[in-house]
């Protein structure tokens, strides 16, 4: 034991890697979309499931050559993440700020928090209608749509990581006469960051789910419109094309952020698995 416990240290310090590389547990991760993928195409060529309800994946990467050929895919992907990311901005800031407000001061906190916590818990659905008729279906109530979902994480999770910081650092803070906006710089933001990037991805998510129930409903354009329109013609291929974009874009923005999430924490020596 205490030779095999000698070479796994020698192995450290010599830096060979002691399990599997970046590469491997990537791969790890594409065994199962790929076994899926593969049944589901062998279902499909033997008839064994319908084509109309679930086409074969040979047929919805032709439909996905077609409309990135004819440009339509682009141009529908182009306007939705403008659309996402404007009502993640638009919802995360505000989130972010009302965070901050509440987080610092108890009395805000009494007279915002029961509101807003109100507010949160309507469902979007419920709003469409009244945001339709407020603002129409131009782009001002899908983008408000979208910002409504995106708030309320950033705001809960801005919230609990200041209230999650050690009151001492406060104290230290007070004693090298920091002001308040000194305090909120170099001690509430930083102290809060892992909990505020988590909110950031949860914003995140949400705000692609608002974008598809607002471009669904009221839309001319956008990757939802577009699966709404091929839904009533029954091109099913062109329905999946829009759920596997939605999902790629998904993950490529949860990847951004995780990744600027490890650089922000990077002094964090973190439990990796």
């Amino acid at each position: 034991m205490a030779e095999r416990a000698i070479a796994a240290g020698n192995a450290g310090r010599t830096g060979r890697p002691e399990g599997p590389g970046k590469a491997a547990i990537a791969g790890l991760g594409l065994l199962l979309p790929a076994g899926v993928l593969i049944l589901w195409q062998i279902l499909s060529h033997y008839g064994m499931i319908s084509e109309m309800l679930f086409p074969a994946p040979y047929t919805i990467v032709q439909s996905f050559i077609t409309l990135a050929s004819t440009g339509d895919l682009w141009s529908n992907l182009r306007i939705s993440v403008v659309r996402a990311l404007s009502g993640f901005l638009l919802g995360g800031g505000l989130g972010l700020l009302f965070g901050i407000l509440v987080g610092l001061f108890r009395r805000s906190e009494k007279l915002l928090d029961p509101s807003l916590q109100m507010i949160r818990m309507i469902p979007s659905l419920a709003v469409v209608p009244l945001f339709i008729l407020w603002f129409g279906i131009g782009e001002e109530s899908k983008v408000l749509l979208i910002a409504k979902g995106a708030f309320f994480p950033i705001y809960i999770n801005t919230f609990m990581g200041i209230r999650g910081t050690d009151n001492k650092l406060f104290e230290v803070a007070r004693v090298l006469g920091f002001s308040r906006g000194k305090q909120i710089v170099r001690l509430v933001l930083p102290a809060a960051v892992p909990n505020i990037m988590l909110g950031v991805r949860l914003s995140l998510g949400l705000s692609w789910l608002g974008l598809v129930v607002a471009e669904l409903i009221a839309s001319t354009s956008g990757i939802g419109y577009m699966m709404s329109d091929a839904r009533q013609f029954a091109d099913t291929p062109v329905v999946f094309v829009g759920i596997i974009v939605f999902a790629a874009a998904g993950l490529l923005s949860d990847t951004i952020v995780r990744l600027i999430e490890q650089r922000l924490l990077r002094w964090r020596d973190s439990y990796q698995g």
